[in-house]
């Protein structure tokens, strides 16, 4: 009997991970007025667990050259109730603020990308789930691949 029970949930399991990740957008609502939802799909790799996504949010906006710049605010993590699928959520970007580096006042302005300041956001690599994010209008994001080397080395003992 207990065969039988093994059995049913691995065929659940298998089932639920072989819907394909299109039929799982149902879970994630559409964005609510003055917001924008943005979705990656990521490729299929051979050990997933290698692997980690970046999740950049910002703004391209006119600055100075010289100067370091980046916005207030922060990515935050939510699980859909009745899913239990990840999504994530920037309620709004905060102020911009940058270093304070003399510069010339007649220096032309560059378009530069201004991300979130703070640590860099990383995600688990899962291609079989969307990664969705719920930013502002006008707010970008952007995404970056990270991977493990392929061999682990050993540490001198100290």
């Amino acid at each position: 009997m207990r065969l039988f029970g093994f059995l049913g949930a691995l065929w659940f399991l298998l089932a639920v991970s072989a819907v394909p990740a299109a039929d799982d957008m149902r879970a994630f609502p559409a964005a609510e007025g003055g917001m924008v939802r943005y979705v990656l799909q990521l490729p299929k790799q051979g050990e997933e667990s290698d692997f980690k996504v970046e999740l950049i949010v910002g703004k391209t906006v006119d600055v100075d050259e010289r100067n370091r710049y980046f916005f207030a605010g922060r990515i935050e993590e939510e699980t859909i109730k009745g899913w239990g699928f990840p999504r994530y959520v920037v309620s709004a970007l905060g102020p911009m603020a940058g270093t304070l580096m003399a510069i010339d006042p007649d220096a032309p302005k560059v378009s530069r990308f201004v991300a979130l300041g703070g640590e860099r956001y990383l995600i688990r690599y899962n291609s079989r789930l969307p990664v969705v994010v719920y930013a502002p209008a006008g707010v970008e994001v952007r995404y970056r691949i990270w991977s493990a080397a392929s061999e682990a080395r050993g540490m001198e003992k100290g």
